[in-house]
């Protein structure tokens, strides 16, 4: 069985932007957190797989740290299924140290194993060296409940 659109959009909205998913179990739903709250990106060299968490092949250069990124419609749009980032996505400039990316992953921790809730490739693998600043534009990222 596939998923259907109105179950995707009500999952996505309650993750990326704190939206309450209403008519599961009680009359409430799912609601979402107190206060927005933030996910967090992280930079992986390799897949961090299915069964991986943030941490799994993580990249590291001094500068680096996982991005909070606030669970609101400012940050992500949502539509029909799909995630995009409405804004720029800026990492740490890395200062000392070299790494490749080859994937972007979003979890729950700003640091440590963490959940990671979604990951996938970049669209093409980046080479971060001292003086680079990891930047995703506006609408470079996407997330798809299939």
């Amino acid at each position: 069985m596939g998923t259907a659109t109105t179950w995707a959009d009500g999952q996505l909205l309650l993750i990326f932007q704190n939206t309450n998913f209403g008519g599961l179990g009680d009359a409430t739903g799912l609601r979402g957190s107190t206060t927005v709250g933030s996910i967090y990106l992280s930079l992986h060299s390799a897949d961090p797989g299915a069964g991986g968490n943030q941490s799994t092949n993580e990249i590291s250069y001094t500068g680096y740290a996982r991005l909070a990124v606030a669970r609101t419609n400012v940050q992500w749009s949502e539509s029909s299924g799909v995630v995009t980032n409405l804004l720029e996505l800026d990492f740490g400039l890395c200062t000392v140290g070299s790494a490749n990316v080859t994937h972007v992953g979003i979890g729950t921790d700003p640091s440590g194993s963490g959940k990671l809730m979604f990951s996938g490739a970049v669209s093409t693998p980046r080479s971060i060296s001292a003086g680079v600043e990891p930047r995703f534009s506006a609408s470079a990222l996407t997330v798809t409940i299939t």
